[in-house]
């Protein structure tokens, strides 16, 4: 890939475009520029023109403005966002532009939005982010959609980290709205166990005794452990996982996702798998999911 000076806009001047804006003006793409609703007024508004003056990021005042400065558009907005951002930007763009959204939000969001850019000729695609601030401008990114190995190939010489993971819209943000089912899960989950075990003074201890579980195999095998043991054993870890619910209970901690798990797994338990396997565990965690798929209700779509 080589390295050619591009034109990019980035629509929100946040955590996030602050970092993306930053990293880019410090390997030496000379423009840069930005479109933030908050940054003229509001609460953070000195901090967005703080962070964007220091970069030397020049602070838009409209989408037209951006769309004119740039090529290659960047949507970091929040998710909850992304539909009215790309309405917003629809009257100004054309076929010289790519646009990516890599906020998080989900495929129909993502799709959505696509819906909303049609007819502009620009080329687009999803994006989502796997990483954290704190990687810099190399934090992780997935890119999905027609626009996607463009968007790759025109930033990642610039210390961007980007992976093309399909031409399909809605790809990248599938794989990462559907990893925060266990990303934030385990956030509230470490949340409430922490809160618990400080309660009856073993904080450390229980910290460690997690840490041996958790990182004892690589997790694909732990999940597919998890899952595959799961379809045998789920009754005696309901039973567990409501006891964990009333030890909490009983130092004053609200057991929300506890009894959450305590719940899911009853589901799994009555579903009759045990039944089904004959006792036996199953082989992967694939024949594992088609048993309990079987026995669900069809999706509505």
């Amino acid at each position: 890939m080589t390295m050619r000076q591009i034109k990019v806009g980035l629509i929100g001047y946040g955590e996030i475009g602050s970092t993306l804006g930053a990293g880019l003006r410090a390997q030496g793409l000379e423009q840069v520029s930005s479109f933030d609703i908050g940054a003229f007024e509001g609460p953070y508004a000195a901090l967005i023109q703080g962070r964007a003056e220091a970069a030397g990021v020049p602070l838009l005042r409209s989408a037209a403005e951006l769309a004119e400065r740039a090529d290659i558009i960047i949507g970091v907005t929040p998710g909850s966002a992304s539909v009215e951002s790309a309405a917003n930007f629809a009257p100004h763009l054309t076929a010289r532009h790519l646009f990516i959204d890599i906020a998080s939000a989900t495929p129909k969001v993502k799709q959505a939005m696509a819906a909303k850019l049609e007819g502009t000729g620009a080329l687009l695609a999803d994006g989502s982010i796997v990483g954290t601030p704190r990687d810099g401008l190399a934090l992780p990114i997935l890119a999905s959609g027609a626009a996607a190995e463009a968007v790759r190939d025109a930033l990642v010489p610039w210390g961007m980290k980007i992976e093309a993971v399909g031409p399909e819209l809605g790809t990248a943000s599938a794989i990462k709205i559907l990893r925060s089912v266990l990303i934030k899960g385990i956030e509230a989950l470490v949340d409430e166990m922490m809160l618990g075990a400080r309660r009856y003074g073993l904080d450390e201890a229980v910290l460690q005794s997690a840490a041996k579980t958790l990182m004892s195999r690589p997790f694909p095998d732990f999940a597919g452990n998890l899952i595959t043991t799961g379809v045998i054993h789920a009754r005696r870890r309901a039973e567990e996982a409501a006891m964990a619910a009333d030890a909490l209970a009983d130092v004053g901690i609200e057991p929300i996702m506890t009894r959450s798990t305590a719940e899911r797994l009853r589901w799994v338990e009555a579903l009759g798998l045990k039944e089904h396997f004959g006792g036996r565990i199953p082989a992967n965690y694939q024949e594992a999911l088609e048993a309990i798929e079987a026995r669900m209700a069809p999706a509505e779509v």
